[in-house]
């Protein structure tokens, strides 16, 4: 066994004992539990048969204005990271960027070329509404046969091109639970984000984007980067309810939202499965709120104009983003 297997092994064995000791009180969720939330949370029909919005139909242009009026000094502050060129355990596809210079009409120029495969736990995007399906079905009950090479020709992510513009809301779970990180496998529930509200006092509601902290990227510079997929902190997938209950339009992270291990039978993010398909609800991942979190404690204030436009490209399965906090 070399190094770099005996230290994933390791990992695992770390992991799986930190998991244990966070969801001790859960009990593992069955795939026939699994199925009853997502017909309970089912948006399927509500903007009628041919929606392929979900629930950024809760942006109305009320709530757009309304988030404009949380603008108070202009300062705007970026959710996102640079993308990342480095290949490590986060990042299996890094982002290629070739610079090309040259002349054009007595002009020196210079050009580029870029390349990524955004999707997985490097790279700050919003995942669209084709990139999960259940049992064959997307949101709203398109097939996954829509999918073709040439993009989804249902909910592809060009639906967005109108951008997105709400109210943001920050909820640092870190702050909230007096730490600098969660440590990989913590899982974040209803119950967190109920303490949360009683503490700052602000409310989740409709068409908001709920952006949680877990601070990931701390953790990162503090002790280097490590298997993501065998143990991240992140929400349990029973949180899919309460984002229903409140109508929430939007959620973003700086891990990937669903808390691994999962807790569910036979699934790795069943969060992302019961948002996307169920809800008709996009994901932000791997966000940058180290930034807007300190923005927000040296303001107390925790809520926001967000603004977010994905690239337009036909039929995408999602894109990268690079979203706004503006105070």
């Amino acid at each position: 066994m070399n190094v770099r297997h005996f230290a994933i092994v390791a990992l695992a064995v770390v992991a799986a004992s930190c998991a244990a000791e966070q969801t001790d009180t859960l009990e593992e969720v069955s795939a026939e539990q699994f199925e009853a939330w997502m017909d309970e949370i089912s948006n399927w029909g509500r903007w009628g048969a041919d929606d392929e919005l979900g629930t950024l139909n809760l942006v109305t242009p009320e709530r757009s204005k309304a988030a404009a009026a949380l603008v108070q000094e202009g300062v705007t502050v970026s959710m996102a990271h640079d993308l990342n060129t480095v290949q490590d355990e986060f990042n299996a596809n890094p982002f290629q960027h070739v610079v090309t210079t040259g002349e054009f009409g007595g002009h020196q120029v210079a050009g580029d070329a870029y390349s990524v495969q955004y999707h997985g736990f490097a790279h700050s995007h919003i995942d669209g509404l084709p990139h999960f399906a259940h049992k064959g079905k997307l949101y709203n009950g398109y097939g996954f046969d829509t999918i073709q090479p040439t993009g989804a020709t249902k909910l592809g992510i060009h639906n967005l091109k109108d951008g997105i513009i709400t109210r943001g809301v920050l909820v640092d779970m870190a702050w909230l639970k007096g730490v600098d990180y969660l440590e990989p496998g913590t899982v974040i529930t209803v119950d967190d984000f109920k303490a949360w509200e009683e503490k700052t006092g602000v409310t989740v509601g409709s068409g908001d984007v709920l952006l949680v902290r877990t601070g990931r990227w701390v953790r990162v510079k503090e002790k280097g980067v490590w298997n993501f997929v065998m143990a991240a902190a992140g929400m349990h997938a029973s949180v899919a309810l309460w984002l229903k209950e409140r109508d929430v339009a939007l959620i973003g992270c700086d891990g990937v939202s669903d808390v691994m291990p999962s807790g569910v039978e036979g699934l790795a993010n069943p969060l992302h499965e019961l948002v996307l398909v169920g809800l008709g609800m996009r994901i932000l991942d791997n966000l940058n709120l180290d930034d807007v979190a300190a923005a927000a404690k040296n303001r107390d204030r925790w809520e926001f104009m967000f603004v977010g436009a994905p690239l337009r490209v036909v039929g995408g399965t999602g894109s990268p983003l690079n979203p706004l906090a503006v105070f």
